[in-house]
């Protein structure tokens, strides 16, 4: 597997020569032009912020993304109210991503509209454990039932991670970081444009010693020597993008990335983790029998790792007529994922081999006061698995979908759409969605809403693994949001509240009693409450602080795990001496509910987990037109804090780089 990656990094290498040449001799020097900051992953077209209707999103900017400095997507996302991110240890490791409080499967994570949710996983969910943000140009977050325009997976909201284009000026940029663990990185990347061609190029290599998985600083687990081992790990991340202008009317565009990841793991038994754990004939303290249990092995061997590669891309073909106001949108999209885990012994542990095609069609009429879509598209999604008796399994889904965007007027937006899925084992499953907004210019008071129905099929995994149940039915869910948002100070100070509801039916969640996946009885419960308030005081201070009310309930009437029930974020960012750039990102997190299965050494229950506050710095200089050095510090004030029981995180750390512009 890591061949394979440093022959694609030699590919790499010499494609960007290559280009970079053509570019070099081709492409004019012209100015930058800025361009309208829109949204896509709303209505799958190109969108105006001020033209999404009633729907919640955030977007991470390119702007945002440079300031602070961050290594993954996952860090990033912690910044997005009504969003809650965990991780079971360091950088690489297993991560999920709950939005309005509901399980990581009802996300649909896309790049370049690419979906990234794994069929070879158990519940279908995304892990962006391995996604970096050096091709990253920004990052969308819609919260609310999204099934209308994306299907199974999207009953929660959607992030859809957008990656650089070429533009017409040429770009070649290289950059260095080294900080806390052992942390290494590399990446360099170069875009531009010929006369018809747009090109844009990156790689990047990220190597770190880490720290323990099993936290050392836990007294409720067992230590004595059997959480100190360091768990690496190592990134390589190749992408590119391309697109042709035949002429005005008729584009080609088409990007891809591949990514070849390893990451060093802990044992989990008996409720904690360790860096070995296994069973040995101990006598019992009470009656002096020997039984059979599991104990530290401080001393036993420490291979355990999983080793990934991934291998993602799309072409998609656009044509306009009648004067722009048609478009058509035909894409082809693939993934393919390959995953081997090894245990402390190095032997074979568990492998996940998935892969998923999507071949779609979009037209868009613009009519002027409202622009109506409708599409059709086939998906694709196969599993293999030794380790959990799969044997190249798959499904596939006939899609069809309709939405209108209306403007009543400058004031009132409405966007409502309906689609039918037709599932090979499911049958026809038809959602939809309506989402209006209201602004009152004289006031600059813009008030929103949503309602949506979603479904999810269950995974090929939860169907047809040694855990499987063959008689699983789809979830259901319907949701609903209603805010408002208030500019102040000509738009200096914004203010906006948001209260939203889901209910899931039919759930399908791991049943202990059986050892196989099973459907709950009842109604699954999220609602809460995100408020959020922006405030630009001068021309190059900005801050942001949001507050999120998150309440869960299964139909037990007990609170879904790892979820908390209230976090507070506020980001700040000042650029001053025109060279000079600090931020700050501090997110305060609620105690929330542990796995049921978390105990300690004792056997004692763990119940929830305690809150905690967390304050990141960064910053940057530009030192001259070419040289840019930038630093951050992570957890300031080295609080201690577990996202999952027994598993560790980062303490005070620090990373300082320095980026090279060539051209």
């Amino acid at each position: 597997m890591k061949k394979k990656g440093l022959y694609l990094g030699i590919i790499a290498v010499f494609w960007m020569m290559a280009i970079t040449g053509v570019s070099a001799r081709q492409a004019e020097d012209q100015a930058v032009t800025t361009m309208d900051q829109v949204v896509v992953s709303v209505t799958q077209t190109e969108t105006t912020s001020a033209k999404i209707g009633g729907n919640s999103v955030t977007v991470i900017t390119a702007k945002e993304i440079e300031e602070k400095n961050a290594h993954t997507v996952l860090e990033l996302l912690k910044t997005v109210p009504g969003v809650f991110v965990t991780s079971t240890g360091g950088m690489g490791t297993s991560a999920s991503v709950f939005i309005r409080g509901a399980d990581s499967k009802n996300t649909l994570v896309m790049l370049d509209g690419i979906v990234l949710n794994d069929p070879s996983s158990a519940n279908r969910s995304a892990d962006l454990s391995d996604i970096n943000l050096d091709q990253v140009e920004r990052i969308e977050v819609v919260r609310g039932a999204m099934s209308v325009m994306y299907g199974s997976n999207a009953t929660a909201g959607v992030v859809n991670i957008i990656t650089k284009k070429g533009g017409k000026t040429p770009e070649i940029t290289a950059s260095v970081e080294g900080g806390s663990y052992g942390t290494w990185k590399t990446g360099a990347h170069a875009s531009g444009a010929t006369d018809k061609l747009t090109y844009a190029v990156s790689g990047s290599y990220l190597s770190r010693d880490g720290f323990s998985i099993a936290d050392k600083d836990n007294p409720r687990i067992p230590q004595d020597g059997n959480t100190d081992e360091k768990d690496g790990y190592d990134n390589l991340t190749l992408s590119g993008n391309l697109g042709f202008e035949l002429n005005d009317d008729f584009t080609l565009s088409s990007s891809l990335q591949y990514v070849d990841a390893q990451v060093d793991l802990d044992d989990y038994e008996g409720g904690y983790t360790g860096d070995n754990i296994t069973s040995a004939w101990v006598p019992d303290p009470v009656t002096g029998a020997w039984v059979n249990t599991l104990v530290p092995n401080p001393d036993g061997p420490t291979s355990k790792r999983s080793e990934s590669e991934r291998l993602m891309g799309q072409v998609g073909i656009n044509n306009w007529f009648a004067r722009g106001r048609v478009e058509s949108i035909l894409s082809y999209k693939f993934t393919r994922s390959d995953l081997q885990a090894y245990d402390n012994d190095n032997l074979p542990w568990y492998d996940y081999q998935g892969a998923t095609d999507e071949f779609s069609w979009q037209g868009n009429i613009d009519f002027e006061n409202h622009v109506l879509s409708f599409g059709t598209g086939y998906f694709n999604e196969a599993m293999e698995s030794l380790s959990s008796g799969v044997t190249d399994i798959n499904t596939h889904t006939l899609s069809y979908w309709f939405q209108d965007q209306l403007f009543a007027g400058e004031n009132l937006v409405l966007i409502a759409g309906a689609r039918l899925d037709d599932h090979q084992s499911f049958g026809r499953k038809t959602t939809f969605r309506i989402a209006p907004a209201y602004e009152i210019f004289s006031t600059g008071t813009r008030f929103k809403a949503s309602f949506g129905t979603g479904f999810r099929s269950p995974s090929l995994y939860e169907l047809y693994s040694v855990y499987g149940n063959p008689d699983l039915e789809p979830e259901k869910s319907q949701g609903w949001d209603l805010g408002v948002e208030q500019g102040f100070l000509d738009d200096l100070l914004t203010l906006g509240v948001t209260y939203w509801e889901m209910d899931f039916e039919n759930r399908i969640g791991y049943d202990m009693l059986i050892s196989k996946y099973n459907q709950l009885d009842g109604v699954t419960e999220t609602r809460g409450v995100e408020v959020s308030a922006a405030w630009t005081p001068l021309k190059d201070l900005f801050f942001n602080l949001n507050y999120t009310y998150t309440h869960t309930q299964d139909p037990e009437g007990n609170p879904l795990v790892r979820r908390p029930e209230n976090q507070v974020g506020l980001t700040a960012s000042y650029r001053f001496l025109g060279k000079w750039q600090v931020g700050m990102d501090a997110r305060w997190v609620d105690e929330r509910a542990a796995s049921p299965y978390a105990m300690d050494k004792d056997g004692n229950a763990i119940g929830t987990l305690d809150d905690y506050t967390v304050v990141n710095l960064s910053g940057s200089c530009d030192i001259s037109d070419r040289f840019q050095i930038f630093a951050r510090v992570d957890n300031l004030f080295d609080n201690y804090y577990e996202d999952a029981f027994s598993y560790a995180t980062p303490g005070l750390s620090g990373y300082i780089g320095l980026k090279w512009r060539l051209l």
